[in-house]
């Protein structure tokens, strides 16, 4: 399978603390399977802290998913359980990781939708309407690597600026 890494930079060696903490899925490395996307935030990367906007490209061997690699795969939709894993993330409160996955595939929680989680936490809906509410948006898919195990999986195959 085919995914791609939106950057600044070229990539020699994935080091996986140099990923944010309070991301959709936590600290790690982040792939997406949709190549606008990953253009788009190297792109974003490019023009806020300087370099070229760069796009590498990974083969992920899927025999990761099937492994005894610890695995969540969230279904493609915005769901309640996705939800609340994406919120427990990114919330500044948890100074501990909160899961202990190797690989964790689910929708990216774009701007529309942390607007919607922002009015989960203020108490204007509850996470079954924020759910309910981004059922009919696409959202492109996501593919977070939070070990070395998991890293084993990929394999760097083309670099362009983009």
């Amino acid at each position: 399978m085919t995914l791609y890494h939106g950057t600044n930079v070229d990539i020699e060696v994935i080091d996986l603390t140099k990923g944010l903490r309070y991301k959709d899925f936590g600290m790690g490395f982040y792939l997406t399977s949709d190549r606008p996307t990953a253009v788009r935030m190297a792109q974003k990367k490019a023009r806020l802290f300087g370099g070229k906007a760069t796009l590498i490209t990974y083969e992920l061997d899927e025999a990761a998913l099937t492994s005894d690699l610890k695995v969540k795969v969230f279904p493609e939709k915005a769901c309640v359980e996705w939800l609340l894993f994406v919120d427990a993330n990114r919330d500044r409160k948890n100074t501990a990781p909160i899961h202990d996955y190797d690989i964790v595939v689910g929708p990216i929680a774009n701007d529309g939708v942390v607007l919607q989680l922002t009015n989960y936490r203020e108490g204007i809906y509850s996470p079954e309407q924020v759910a309910q509410l981004l059922q009919d948006r696409y959202l492109d898919q996501q593919y977070y690597f939070g070990t070395e195990r998991a890293l084993r999986f990929i394999h760097k195959t083309n670099v362009e600026i983009v």
